[in-house]
């Protein structure tokens, strides 16, 4: 999509088949302007596409295949791929998560995996890079965060553990704070802050919600300000300044026409977010 000032609008301007449902579709990070118009998705395989702007209006971009990138060297199929995550300070490397209990970094450039190492005991649902460092942070349906270092995979170190090991969904890092993760459990009406530097003990539980949390993005511009949103239709801003002290109340709240299955905070246009419901895409503005 494409935004047209004369229409006010986003617009349509292409579209393309996918093999397998897509469980993640990502950008790739490039607030320079210096990279060709990469996009990657998991599903079956991680794929990496090319977008060519034709600027001429709606359904005339091209998107092309460039690649594609299969983490079993046995075989020309694959485990399905949970979620990805492109590294914001080296966009030559993305992560993978998998259900077969690995995630795998590779290489853009180079088109080949850089490592693959079996994360968790079961299977691993989401992956995150931290900004400015070489660690990655994971979560999986064993209950678990796990962070990972690049320099010395040999290791981790596991960051919470969920009571009776209810599944984690998502992960997200601090965008400004790499001391800070938030996470999800599954069907919980919270969503949980973790500090790395006091391990399996929650700064915060941030509640307000009144069905699951679905999706959690952390403000690209800010240390303290997070948005979560879940079934009950909410979006909700919450402030944690005021940490250790609890947060009881969201600062912001909006409420959309349906369960809402996805959120991501602009990293360009700080004061937005688009919240995904039904067959829609909805722009808030901070």
């Amino acid at each position: 999509m494409r935004y047209s000032p004369e229409q006010d609008n986003f617009i349509r301007t292409a579209t393309f088949d996918h093999p397998y449902p897509a469980t993640k579709v990502a950008w790739v990070p490039d607030e320079q302007g210096t990279h060709p118009d990469l996009l990657a998705t998991t599903g079956d395989f991680l794929r990496v596409w090319k977008v060519t702007t034709s600027g001429r209006g709606k359904d005339e971009d091209e998107i092309q295949p460039l690649f594609s990138f299969n983490n079993n060297k046995q075989s020309d199929y694959c485990a399905p791929l949970t979620s990805m995550d492109w590294n914001r300070d080296d966009p030559s490397m993305i992560g993978t998560s998998s259900i077969d209990t690995t995630c795998t970094i590779w290489n853009v450039e180079t088109q080949q995996a850089k490592t693959q190492l079996i994360a968790h005991d079961e299977e691993v649902y989401d992956i995150a890079f931290a900004r400015g460092c070489d660690r990655f942070a994971t979560a999986g349906k064993d209950g678990s965060v796990r962070i990972f270092d690049l320099r010395e995979l040999e290791h981790s170190t596991i960051m919470y553990e969920s009571a009776k090991r209810v599944p984690l969904l998502r992960v997200a890092w601090n965008e400004q704070d790499p001391n800070f993760l938030a996470t999800i459990e599954s069907e919980a009406k919270y969503t949980t802050i973790i500090d790395i530097r006091m391990p399996n003990q929650p700064v915060s539980k941030l509640g307000g919600h009144t069905a699951a949390v679905t999706a959690v993005a952390w403000a690209p511009h800010s240390s303290c300000h997070i948005c979560s949103a879940g079934d009950d239709t909410q979006a909700l801003i919450w402030s944690l300044s005021g940490l250790p002290r609890p947060v009881e109340d969201p600062i912001l709240a909006y409420g959309a026409a349906a369960e809402i299955n996805n959120l991501k905070w602009s990293s360009i246009n700080q004061e937005w977010i688009s919240i995904a419901f039904e067959k829609k895409v909805e722009f808030l503005r901070v």
